[in-house]
């Protein structure tokens, strides 16, 4: 299959930058020759890159200060001119895709260490996606990571980061007429608009509400606790002890600690500028770092090692294009498309493959809700529900469709089982593209 050359039908992909997209590509392999600038070490990591890095700005405006959108290409450690081109978009929307890279499917990662003052260390990651694929992560939309314009906000909205993303990949191609699209992955995506409404039968079956409370809501908000009217009392209390029960909850993975940065109490998951004021301080100041395997202390060190001058260096940063680094810049976006349903019906109609995968321990996107629009898509089953197995172990369970979708859980996963499961994560990848069963 060709890629389209009208826009429109670019349009039924890139609608789904609302989640965590991965499109896949296969190109010609001229194509995927460095364009930008190679990045042959990093600061923090031991050694020269032991993979191939490029970094570069693709311009989409008319002038050079106007929508300059940065990117990571990484080539596959396997076979960079046959393996498949994966293009990585982060979700939020407004986060910098280097999350993907760093937290979940990239070369290398943090080193999550007790902070010294020094540049944090970087790693390998064993389960880097690279190692059979081809991997560009773009930091889109406008305002995130080093993308930069003169003004972000009039760039930022759901369908003009559609056309971005769709201008970026034909210019940074250079309008390659090679390009097939093989399919799309997505991992526990936001999709319907209905999933705080699933996350009630969710954390019920997970045994953090009671059935009592669990009956009352299907009674007193009738399921539904989105937009709630303000004049229905019974729904609002049931909501007020609903929300108290899972204030310490970490909802984005269920099986881990519940972290505050006691700099602002009562937030969850404060912005990491405020550890960062509290590490800085004087020495006679109290010093409150976060337990290690909380996710705001790997923030902190990303922080740290992606400001520091050296790094960005390397990375070959403009000066002078962005201040501190975002990594989400949520602000000002704008919300068009309430849900992605039919982009999915129209993909698969016209045949394209999909993986979509959900961590089994993600309150926020629970499992359930993916499950619930899936099935409203109306396709035949092909393969039932059934365990799939890493190390003769059940790793998840897998269901595929006659549409050509195939769904599966990871045990244990989180919103982003690429970090929590990453050994799980991989291999279903592998698999996947492989044309194998899960």
């Amino acid at each position: 299959m060709k890629m389209a050359s009208n826009s429109k039908k670019w349009c039924y992909f890139f609608q789904l930058v609302l989640l965590c997209l991965t499109l896949l590509l296969q190109i010609a392999s001229n194509q995927i020759e460095a364009g930008g600038s190679k990045v042959e070490y990093l600061p923090g990591f031991d050694g020269p890159l032991p993979f191939q890095l490029e970094t570069g700005y693709v311009g989409l405006g008319d002038s050079e200060d106007d929508m300059q959108v940065f990117y990571y290409f990484i080539k596959s450690e396997n076979d960079s001119k046959n393996d498949p081109l994966l293009l990585w978009l982060s979700g939020g929307p407004g986060c910098s895709s280097f999350c993907g890279f760093i937290y979940q499917i990239g070369p290398m990662k943090l080193k999550v260490e007790e902070y010294d003052g020094s540049l944090p260390k970087l790693i390998s990651r064993p389960q880097s996606w690279t190692k059979v694929a081809n991997i560009i992560f773009v930091d889109l939309p406008m305002g995130t990571g080093f993308s930069y314009a003169k003004n972000v906000i009039p760039h930022r909205s759901d369908w003009k980061v559609v056309h971005q993303t769709h201008r970026f990949i034909r210019k940074w191609l250079a309008e390659n007429p090679d390009l097939i699209i093989n399919g799309y992955i997505l991992g526990n995506p936001v999709t319907s608009g209905l999933e705080h409404n699933d996350q009630i039968p969710y954390v019920h079956g997970m045994g953090l509400i009671s059935d009592e409370l669990y009956w009352s809501l299907q009674n007193t908000c009738h399921g539904n606790i989105i937009n709630v009217d303000s004049t229905n009392k019974p729904c609002l209390n049931d909501m007020q002890y609903y929300y108290e029960l899972l204030e310490n909850i970490e909802l984005l993975n269920l099986l881990e600690i519940y972290c505050v940065d006691e700099n602002i109490k009562g937030t969850r998951q404060n912005p990491r500028r405020s550890l960062a004021q509290k590490i800085k301080a004087p020495l006679s100041s109290p010093v409150t770092l976060p337990d290690m395997r909380c996710q705001i202390y790997g923030g902190f060190l990303l922080m740290e090692w992606i400001n520091d001058p050296a790094v960005r260096k390397a990375l070959h940063i403009r000066e002078g294009t962005i201040g501190k680094w975002n990594w989400c810049y949520g602000d000002d976006y704008v919300f068009e498309i309430p849900s992605s349903v039919p982009f999915h019906a129209n993909l698969s109609a016209k045949g394209y493959p999909s993986l979509i995968y959900s961590g089994d321990h993600d309150a926020l996107v629970p499992f359930s809700s993916t499950q619930r629009w899936i099935r409203s898509l109306n396709y035949s089953i092909l393969d039932d529900w059934r365990p799939w197995y890493l190390n003769d172990q059940v790793a998840g369970y897998t269901r595929t469709y006659s549409n050509q979708m195939t769904f599966a859980t990871i045990r244990g996963g989180s919103h982003t089982p690429q970090d929590t499961k990453p050994d799980e994560s991989f291999v279903m990848f592998v698999r996947w593209i492989s044309n194998k069963p899960l």
